[in-house]
């Protein structure tokens, strides 16, 4: 163990797309857990789009990061020290904190890994928060029934490639939509979705109404922006939109237009937004039915995995920016698991 932390804290908050110089790399002392916390060595560091808007000083449903505070986000390690008795010395834990090599956390708020269960930088995708998301949305909000259309956006990213394999588990059949060939090719190869398109084709909407010709019965929104305005006119009556998140929008400086609800009246549609942490109590619920799947293969996945906490805020850029290839995962420490 080392015995000097390393930190990311936030320099000042953003105007539009953030750069690396909004951030600052610190080296720190080791922090002490006091009783009932733990010391967490990191491996994996998730990066997320959520962290956009808690840089932002902009109020919403959490507390913004403060300036010259550590970034938040979640975290896979290994317990260093423990003045908890539920842990020890060298279990493997979700839930350290923050863009950081070493957290003090409360042992009750961290959840005991099995790596013979699966990869531990899974619980930070297809089984952690990403993968949850992907759960609650399509039971709570979208119910996709055997037959329909659903059109899942990002769908190559970490919440999207879930929720279109889960939809397709019901039966229902599934379009995505990602930025590059590339990306559409692991879509419909990989993940087994019917069709994807690029969001970068000359004519969205035409591409729309070839690979959704009966129409969209389910949107999985994660974008916004023009993908969202060539959808909505194409959702069937009784249409449900799964307000995820817009993160083609989280940089603007000033809001977009809207799209015209008229149609949400004429069509009935149901057009809701959620957020993740208001069904933390399906979390064991979710991973029990999802760790099976992905130890044999069912439920697919895929990892861009970044080497070193310095990289960190260069990586968050590149993920508002859509540059990452998957979940998109910050390697803090050695693994002992993948030796």
């Amino acid at each position: 163990m080392e015995n000097r932390n390393r930190q990311v804290l936030l320099k000042r908050r953003p105007s539009g797309t953030p750069t690396p110089a909004d951030f600052e790399i610190v080296d720190a002392p080791l922090p002490d857990p006091g009783k009932g916390e733990v010391l967490v060595r990191g491996i994996y560091l998730s990066l997320d789009p959520y962290m956009r808007g808690r840089i932002s000083g902009v109020r919403s449903y959490a507390k913004p990061t403060e300036i010259g505070a550590v970034i938040e986000g979640r975290v896979v390690g290994e317990v260093a020290r423990s003045r908890d008795p539920t842990f020890r010395e060298g279990d493997y834990v979700l839930g350290g904190y923050g863009w950081q090599l070493y957290s003090a956390v409360p042992g009750q708020g961290l959840l005991k890994l099995d790596p013979a269960e699966a990869p531990l930088s899974t619980a930070l995708g297809i089984l952690g928060m990403p993968g949850l998301t992907a759960f609650v949305g399509l039971s709570e909000i979208g119910h996709p029934q055997r037959g329909e259309t659903v059109v899942v956006s990002a769908a190559s990213g970490a919440v999207g490639a879930v929720a279109g394999q889960l939809a397709m588990r019901e039966g229902a059949r599934i379009v995505g939509i990602a930025g590059g060939a590339d990306k559409c090719r692991y879509v419909e190869a990989e993940l087994g979705f019917d069709a994807c398109i690029d969001h970068r084709a000359a004519d969205l909407g035409a591409a729309l109404d070839r690979a959704c010709p009966k129409g969209i019965d389910v949107y999985w929104e994660n974008v916004g922006g023009a993908v969202q305005q060539a959808v909505f006119p194409r959702l069937n009556d009784f249409g449900r939109v799964v307000m995820c998140g817009m993160v083609a929008e989280y940089n603007d400086v000033e809001p977009r237009p809207g799209p015209n609800l008229t149609s949400a009246v004429r069509r009935r549609l149901k057009i809701q937004g959620f957020i993740v942490s208001d069904q933390w109590q399906r979390f064991a619920e979710y991973r029990a039915m999802a760790a099976p799947l992905v130890k044999c293969g069912e439920l697919k996945y895929r990892e861009d995995i970044v080497d070193g906490l310095d990289r960190t805020p260069e990586a968050f850029v590149g993920l508002l920016q859509g540059r990452n290839f998957g979940k998109l995962v910050v390697k803090l420490g050695d693994d002992p698991t993948r030796r």
